[in-house]
């Protein structure tokens, strides 16, 4: 269970804000208005005792909810699909595992690039969609710590938008380096870690209406280039877009922080949040990357 508090991520974008202009990047009058409006902030009476309490979803549970509604517009999606396209159409086709494969949005950019996929996910009801979307394809039920793939026996394993959830990259890694045969290659997709440290976590509703987020865990640049070096991979290519679609923002208008507040739905929360203050907003997210796309590969014999 967490506590978000909606005042409390209001007062953080200010502070982010407020270092960079610490910094030189933006100039007194910019500090001012930042300070006068953190005051704003903590004198609005409406956004004294607002927070929510959320419960923290493990993979299974999460996506089970997720599942019904997880094809729809994703900003993600529109963020890693082009460098994950531009990435797997310098590869040769082969055998291909999706790890994690959700949906099977990947599987599809993988048949279309002459590969035959292997679909794995540990959520039912997302491979039961998979299977609807991409008939062609053959999906297993699996963890990504013990995938149900022989050893040494693809040529290539994606993972999109699934390590985040993850607590420890090594095992997994290790387990992507069982499958691949010598040479084989690993592309990834996450969130970012700015963005997941800033609150970008999957929310959803159970069915009695409860919010919940699921269990997501920051992991560094570091951190994945760490586990897989340890797991024999080699760094190939490392892409850091920006997000490219517009967030959807508080149905009232901007500034009007206590009926924003109390409108919600929470699960627009945190972007209509940062839509109450965009200046800081703005200063506080600018150059920080969506989403980190990574090429690996695996040694050779």
């Amino acid at each position: 269970m967490t506590h978000e508090n909606p005042l409390a991520y209001l007062l953080g974008l200010e502070g982010l804000a407020l270092l960079r202009t610490f910094t030189g990047e933006y100039d007194r009058a910019f500090a001012e208005a930042r300070i006068a409006e953190v005051r704003r902030l903590l004198d609005d009476e409406r956004l004294a005792h607002a927070g929510v309490e959320v419960d923290r979803l493990d993979a299974g549970a999460g996506y089970r909810i997720w599942s019904g509604t997880y094809d729809l517009p994703n900003s993600a999606f529109d963020t890693d699909g082009p460098a994950l396209r531009d990435v797997l159409d310098g590869l040769p086709a082969g055998t291909a595992l999706d790890a994690a494969c959700g949906t099977g949005r990947v599987c599809a950019l993988l048949a279309d690039r002459g590969h035959a996929v292997i679909g794995v996910d540990g959520s039912p009801e997302m491979l039961a969609r998979a299977r609807e979307r991409f008939p062609g394809g053959e999906f297993r039920p699996g963890d990504l710590h013990r995938l149900p793939v022989a050893d040494a026996s693809v040529d290539l394993v994606v993972c999109a938008l699934a390590l985040t959830h993850v607590p420890d990259l090594g095992p997994v890694m290790a387990e992507f380096a069982r499958v691949l045969r010598p040479g084989g290659h690993l592309v990834t997709s996450d969130v970012h870690p700015e963005q997941v440290a800033r609150g970008a976590v999957p929310a959803v509703r159970d069915g009695d209406g409860r919010p919940g987020r699921l269990e997501s865990h920051v992991h560094r640049i570091g951190d994945y280039v760490r586990a897989a070096l340890a797991a024999g991979f080699a760094v190939r290519r490392c892409e850091e877009p920006r997000p490219v679609a517009t967030r959807p923002v508080s149905p009232e208008a901007p500034g009007d922080l206590g009926a924003a507040v109390a409108s919600g739905p929470w699960e627009l929360w945190p972007w209509s949040l940062a839509a109450l203050v965009p200046d800081a907003a703005g200063a506080a997210s600018a150059g920080v990357p969506g989403v980190v796309v990574w090429h690996f590969q695996l040694a050779g014999e």
